[in-house]
């Protein structure tokens, strides 16, 4: 699995959304993505990772926030003018759980090609690399492709159920 076309066959070809975290570009599968919603109205959550920023209400349903910044190791994200919050849904177990990602700006949809697509470097993307499924290279430069699976580690997801439960 190490060669450029499994990393893309394993990245989904196609749409994926871009969007920035501090001045990196990143970008995850469409398919994941339910909505971009604005900053706002966040309540903390006592005895939470410092990446989770709390929970919200969308529409009568209560959905952590994680901080992509702080999970990459960064500091807290400053909400802007262009801050926003892309709710993605994943599946662990077989149930699905809505998790809201704090980023910086959403760019735009990018048609990704598998063969755009390399491998995870060992180092020095700023981001542990079990985070990177690959990185897609542009005009521009690269778009690391985040992997859902480990930056929202089962730890992590069982940590916001349990808090979603105290919440709920």
């Amino acid at each position: 699995m190490n060669s450029t076309s499994d990393v893309g066959a394993e990245t989904t070809s196609g749409q994926h959304l871009s969007f920035r975290v501090r001045q990196a570009r990143y970008a995850l599968p469409i398919e994941l993505v339910r909505e971009i919603i604005e900053y706002g109205q966040i309540t903390s959550v006592p005895m939470m990772p410092p990446c989770i920023h709390g929970v919200i209400n969308l529409r009568g349903n209560v959905v952590p926030v994680l901080d992509l910044a702080a999970r990459f190791g960064m500091s807290l994200t400053v909400p802007g003018k262009r801050t926003c919050i892309i709710i993605i849904e994943t599946s662990q177990e077989g149930t699905a759980q809505r998790i809201g990602l704090v980023v910086d700006a959403v760019d735009a949809v990018l048609d990704i090609e598998p063969a755009q697509v390399e491998p995870a470097p060992p180092f020095g993307a700023g981001i542990r690399t079990d985070f990177i499924a690959g990185m897609a290279r542009d005009e521009q430069g690269f778009t690391i492709i985040l992997d859902v699976r480990h930056v929202l580690s089962l730890d992590d997801l069982l940590q916001l159920e349990r808090a979603l439960g105290d919440v709920g």
